[in-house]
Order: structure tokens, then sequence, then C-alpha cells
């Protein structure tokens, strides 16, 4: 079982084509930058180089959306190794992806598809992030998803499933506050519940992002700003965590660089005052 990810309490942004020329050419007010794993791993993909150059600045998250970790047949063999020659490259601060599955044979989705919170389902995750994280060499974070529906049948809550997936395997936790609050709202869940199920130990970095209002349900763009909703939900997440790596995910509807450095410098506030309150706790 790899070795547990090391403590890395920063504030970033998801790097986008965007923002590219902002990141290479100036010095932006961010501890880290997060990629889609993705777009740099594939014939024709975003420039390595770009990604080398960004490197040599700010250390990097590399965040995978098609790894499919549900999978009931299996991973692929090439796509491990092509994200383990890219891990090799960029050493990232992290390696994630989420729980979901998009394939099944030679059919890929591409979307991030729910699971059931079953034993079964527990037991093909569990196999699926033993044999990523022996490949790879290192430990794994998988974000918690944004879900739609709901199987019938569970044997757990998703917490209770994130919670044993992590023991059994020593794999880490890549908490999406919005997820959260998306799939509470959606499926009538109590979000705080599910935070004080969530193994919190476990956690190394939270996502904020933005959400849009479906006909009938919340459905998760990331193409808006964070919700005053979702802000109340990571001051609630802080207090549990404690410092923890943090950053703004947009990839729809890209804002000037600005306006998403305003949004992580309100991140910061929060840490700065949940901090504060623990300090005058433990005086």
């Amino acid at each position: 079982m790899p070795n547990a990810t090391p403590r890395f309490h920063g504030y970033g942004l998801g790097l986008r084509k965007d923002h590219y020329r902002d990141f290479l050419e100036t010095a932006v007010p961010v501890d880290f930058v997060e990629v889609i794993s993705e777009n740099f791993m594939v014939d024709g993909g975003q420039p390595r180089h770009i990604l080398r150059q960004v490197r040599e600045r700010y250390p990097i998250a590399l965040h995978g959306v098609s790894m499919s970790i549900g999978s009931a047949d299996g991973l692929r063999l090439d796509y491990l190794q092509r994200l383990k020659a890219l891990v090799d490259e960029i050493e990232p601060l992290f390696v994630s992806d989420h729980l979901s599955w998009s394939r099944i044979d030679h059919f890929n989705s591409h979307d991030l598809l729910p699971l059931p919170y079953t034993e079964e389902a527990l037991d093909i995750v569990c196999a699926n992030i033993a044999q990523a994280q022996d490949l790879l060499g290192r430990t794994m974070l998988f974000e918690n998803p944004s879900s739609y529906l709901a199987f019938e049948g569970a044997d757990m809550s998703e917490w209770e499933f994130l919670d044993v997936m992590c023991r059994r395997t020593g794999c880490e936790l890549l908490l999406d506050v919005n997820n959260v609050y998306v799939s509470a709202r959606n499926h009538g869940l109590d979000a705080d519940a599910y935070l004080a199920g969530l193994p919190a130990e476990r956690v190394r970095q939270v996502h904020l992002a933005g959400h849009s209002q479906g006909r009938d349900m919340l459905i998760d763009t990331h193409d808006q700003p964070v919700s005053n909703a979702v802000w109340a939900l990571y001051a609630h997440a802080l207090r549990r965590l404690g410092p923890v790596a943090t950053m703004i995910e947009r990839d729809d509807n890209i804002p000037p660089l600005e306006d998403l450095l305003d949004e992580l410098a309100r991140a910061r506030i929060y840490g700065v005052v949940e901090k504060r309150k623990r300090l005058t706790v433990e005086v």
C-alpha cells in the first residue's frame, strides 16, 4: 500500500487555455495549479511543453476524468501507463480521479456515471484502486461525485462507501464541496451529515465550483461562480478538516483571471478565520 500523500495547505486554480499566458508570463498569486490529466496524455492533446513550463513556476496537481475506477471489467493498462509517464515527468502534488465509471468494453460515455453503493461495487472499486496505485507507485485521491439519480438496494451511504474505500486501499479523498451540495439538494440528503460521516483525516484537497439550476434539479456545470450556499458549506467543512489544499474549479464560461483570483481570495479568508477560531479554542 503506497505511503500517505504529504500535507499541503495551499490555494490554487484550475489551469485553462484562456489563462496560459498569465501563468507563463506573470506571477499569479496561487500556491498550485491543477490540470486535467487526459489533456496532456493523448496524441494531439494540449502541448506537454506548456505543462513543463508551468511546472517550473508552480506545483501541479493532476486531475483525471477517464480512469473509470468503477468499471466492472477493470482498468485499461494503456491508460495507466500513459498516466504514469505523465506523473513521472511532472512529479505532481496530487493525482486524482472520480468515484464513478464511464467505460465498459470499447464504449466510453465521456461522462462521470454514478455507482450503486453496494458491497459488490465496493469490491470492484477497491480492486481497481489497488491496481492503479500499485502501477503508479503512489497514493491517489478520489473525488466524491455529483449525482442526479440513486440506485435502489444500496448497502451504505455514499460517505460510508468512501470511508470503507479509503480504509481498504489507503487511498485519499478530494472533497468537492459543490458536489456534496448538489447531491444533497437533488436527493434530499443532509449535507452536514455527509461531511460528518467522511473520514476527515483522508481529505487532502478541496474543490470549489459553481452549479446551475436545471428543470428538476441542480446540475454541476462548473460554469458559474461558487454560490453563497456552497461557501457556507465550505466553512462548515473547514471546521472538520482544518487546513487543506483548496482550489477554484471552472471549466466553462471562463471569466477573466482576476475574477477567479477574487474567489480564491475569499477561500483564503475562510481558511484564516477557521485557523483563528482553532487557535482561540486551544488558548
